[in-house]
């Protein structure tokens, strides 16, 4: 799978392949900046925030000014941090100085297709599965999206898909009664219990026993919740 090209440093020698020939496919946002610029250390975390949530449809070129006169010439920098948009290899909008992350978002959005740059916050306020995935793969560790995306799939009965998402975050007090709740609504169509139970006794001295216990383990997958209980039953079998 192809990794998404959102953010990527430039310099003189490499502006005409990464700004200029890139740009007449995908709209380049051209940040000049430098170290010494305390507006840019603001503005930049910031187009960067926005510009990865357009999913590789906006990539963002930083450009230290200091280190790469040829590209300050070239844009006429007289004052940073400047933001200059490129499509077709030409400017085609531009601002000055540190701008709040929503004018940001509207400078971007322009560039975008659809109009529109989706957030965190707007994926989740959407709700839907692909858009709180989607929020799940830029904040993984979102305590929100982790709860609205559990919640809904288990609204939909998919209890062992809830808990996979729940057991990816620290346990706080909401997940830890959302795990619960997903708990009591689990209904195993197995008999994985039943084997598992035959085999602890066995587990210490019969490395067959134990090695097949682990794929019973293995093949129910951490979103099975008698999974961490028979993981304890096991530890304590073997070290009692």
């Amino acid at each position: 799978m192809n990794q998404v090209v959102s953010v990527i440093d430039v310099s003189d020698a490499t502006f005409q392949r990464d700004v200029l020939e890139r740009s007449k496919t995908t709209p380049v946002i051209v940040d000049l900046w430098a170290t010494w610029c305390g507006p840019c250390k603001t503005l930049g975390p910031i187009l960067e925030k926005v510009v990865k949530a357009t999913n590789g449809k906006v990539v963002l070129a930083k450009v230290d000014v200091d280190r790469n006169p040829g590209i300050a010439q070239a844009f006429q920098v007289q004052s940073i941090p400047m933001v200059v948009a490129m499509k077709n290899g030409q400017p085609v909008d531009a601002f000055m100085g540190a701008q709040p992350e929503h004018a940001v978002r509207e400078f971007v959005g322009k560039l975008v297709p659809e109009g529109e740059v989706l957030d965190v916050a707007a994926l989740l306020a959407r709700g839907d599965e692909a858009s709180l995935r989607e929020a799940l793969k830029m904040e993984p560790q979102n305590e929100q999206v982790v709860l609205a995306l559990a919640a809904l799939l288990l609204s939909r009965n998919d209890v062992t898909g809830a808990l996979e998402i729940l057991q990816r975050v620290p346990q706080s007090p909401k997940i830890a009664a959302l795990v619960e709740k997903a708990k009591d609504m689990f209904v195993p169509e197995d008999n994985y219990a039943t084997q598992l139970d035959a085999l602890l006794p066995l587990v210490k001295a019969d490395e067959e026993a134990r090695k097949r216990f682990l794929e019973i383990l293995e093949t129910m997958g951490p979103g099975d919740p008698r999974t961490s209980v028979y993981r304890r039953r096991m530890t304590g079998m073997l070290y009692a």
